[in-house]
């Protein structure tokens, strides 16, 4: 299991998807009531945020382990970059609402996320073209 490099691809996306709960990837201004308000955007600041941010790192762990079941990881792998992409959609529908800021270093590791994803779904993807080969030789 370990040896296979998607899941190391896999365990990395958990983590950087748990790290942005911890971690903000915005900094800025944002206006309260005329107030000029300091405020950090972290998946901490909305709950649809906090949910799609355990559920990604959840579905990238759970992942790991269905190592014997290639195509169920590659539809699980799947459904990580949707719910990366969605959580992408509602950070930027977050950050409009900032009069000024900028991106925060740990940004970098949401951005890593959906990478993972794809290069494990790459990998996966080898699997089953090197099993399928395998099985024609039989």
């Amino acid at each position: 299991m370990l040896q296979r490099m998607q899941t190391m691809w896999l365990l990395l996306a958990a983590v950087f998807s748990f790290i942005t709960l911890r971690f903000p990837i915005y900094n800025g201004n944002k206006m309260v009531n005329g107030i000029n308000e300091y405020n950090r955007l972290s998946a901490t600041s909305s709950l649809f945020l906090i949910i799609l941010a355990v559920a990604t790192g959840l579905v990238a762990f759970i992942t790991i382990f269905l190592y014997k079941n290639r195509a169920m990881q590659q539809k699980l792998c799947f459904t990580g970059l949707l719910l990366c992409i969605i959580s992408a959609w509602l950070y930027y529908m977050q950050i409009k609402t900032f009069v000024q800021g900028a991106f925060n270093l740990w940004s970098a590791f949401y951005f890593l996320i959906p990478v993972c994803f794809i290069l494990a779904m790459r990998g996966i993807y080898k699997d089953q073209k090197l099993v399928k080969s395998i099985d024609r030789l039989r």
